[in-house]
């Protein structure tokens, strides 16, 4: 009976004692409360011996601060749905929230949202994403998915309510790099020559001449751009527009926000762009300084046009009343280009990738080919390795250039 006897323990010391209940129960002081109370965890055993390594193990997981805090007990989808909208949103650009919410939303709540925060394992992970995949998910999806997740288990562990990011262990989804295959130079003029019949059409001639991103390119104000001394200034983003019902408390319209005829945009314009890299200065070529001008000139007439209806604010791809242009219509005329070109399908960033095969095919310094790009110092070089495999036809008919350069010029020095 005297081992039953349960003594007092120095205060935040563990404490080990038999029950009335007939069994063995453990308490140890883990930390402090919210409230300033010690934070005591119990476990309870049918030995001794078992309680007592219970306790041991408790002490280690305390000391090497893998123990869960007190408080709210988290599903998975109580944290993401928390995580994304609390702690990320107020502090993540509007296009890196966009991802992450969708693949919260989408993805993860419905797949993994049940399972308790901390009894999650990295093997429910992987299973998750092969059945993405298998439910007909690309790889970059499921790979996006995976990174989203990745952070959001981060900051539970930075916050003590798990004690290890099972994302940094799973598996992620093998992602293999796509081979780029840039536009030819003739397929670059068939562009060039249909694009002239569109409105905005320097807008195209921008994105395969200087390899703007989209946001880049559509987010350009005048006041960044220099005609005389040749050059352009990249230091903006145009954001995708994101909507909310304007209908009230009256008549609902029915429709998604975008589409309500009362829309109001709850999002702004553009942004700064983030990086020193993407804030950049672009030499123009003097064929697109013309066409840049002529570009201005045909917007003042638009602008004489419009007269009290002209909301323009500065852009130098914009509305037919001087707006921003929306990134969703953008890409559907660029699609509508690639058609009525008849040039062979492809994304809009395949219009970068171009810009930064022909700099490269020039022999056009590195340094100088990540300026102009705007390429980050850590991932430049991986960046430009990606682009050592580029369309033979392509080599070949720069190859033919060069040679005819120098030969030509050589021959007819020797029959002078």
């Amino acid at each position: 009976m005297a081992e039953k006897k349960r003594t007092r323990q120095p205060n935040g010391a563990s404490s080990i004692y038999f029950g009335k209940d007939g069994k063995w129960h453990g308490r140890v002081t883990v930390g402090v409360r919210d409230d300033g109370r010690p934070d005591r965890r119990h476990v309870e055993r049918r030995t001794k011996a078992e309680v007592t390594k219970a306790v041991r193990e408790m002490e280690r997981a305390r000391d090497e601060k893998k123990l869960r805090k007190p408080g709210q007990n988290w599903t998975l989808q109580s944290w993401l749905e928390h995580w994304v909208e609390n702690i990320a949103k107020p502090y993540v650009s509007e296009n890196t929230y966009d991802g992450y919410e969708v693949d919260v939303r989408v993805h993860l709540v419905p797949g993994l949202g049940a399972h308790k925060l901390d009894r999650l394992e990295p093997e429910h992970l992987e299973r998750f994403y092969r059945k993405m995949q298998e439910s007909g998910s690309s790889a970059g999806t499921a790979h996006h998915v995976h990174r989203t997740i990745r952070v959001a288990l981060g900051e539970a562990v930075r916050r003590g309510h798990v004690p290890t990011n099972v994302a940094e262990i799973a598996k992620a989804p093998r992602l293999e790099e796509e081979d780029i295959e840039p536009y030819t130079i003739e397929e670059v003029q068939s562009l060039l020559v249909e694009a002239a019949k569109l409105r905005n059409s320097t807008r195209w001639v921008v994105a395969l001449a200087l390899g703007l991103r989209q946001g880049e390119a559509l987010g350009l104000h005048w006041e960044d751009v220099d005609l005389g001394a040749g050059y352009v200034r990249i230091r903006k983003n145009r954001l995708r527009p994101k909507y909310a019902h304007g209908c009230g408390d009256g008549e609902p319209c029915g429709r998604k926000a975008g589409y309500c005829p009362r829309r109001a945009q709850i999002r702004r314009e553009h942004k700064s762009t983030k990086s020193r890299a993407g804030r950049r200065t672009v030499g123009l070529p003097d064929p697109l300084i013309k066409l840049l001008r002529q570009h201005q000139e045909e917007q003042e007439r638009e602008r004489a046009e419009a007269g009290a209806d002209w909301v323009g604010k500065g852009y130098v791809f914009a509305s037919p009343i001087g707006g921003p242009l929306s990134p969703n219509t953008d890409y559907h005329v660029w699609k509508r280009l690639l058609r009525d070109a008849g040039v062979r399908d492809g994304r809009l960033h395949d219009a970068r990738h171009t810009a930064a095969t022909v700099l490269l095919l020039l022999g056009v310094p590195d340094v100088v080919v990540d300026a102009i790009m705007g390429w980050e110092p850590g991932g430049a070089a991986r960046m430009r390795a990606r682009y050592m495999h580029v369309t033979g036809p392509m080599l070949r008919k720069v190859a033919q250039q060069v040679g005819g350069a120098l030969w030509e010029c050589a021959t007819s020095r020797e029959f002078l």
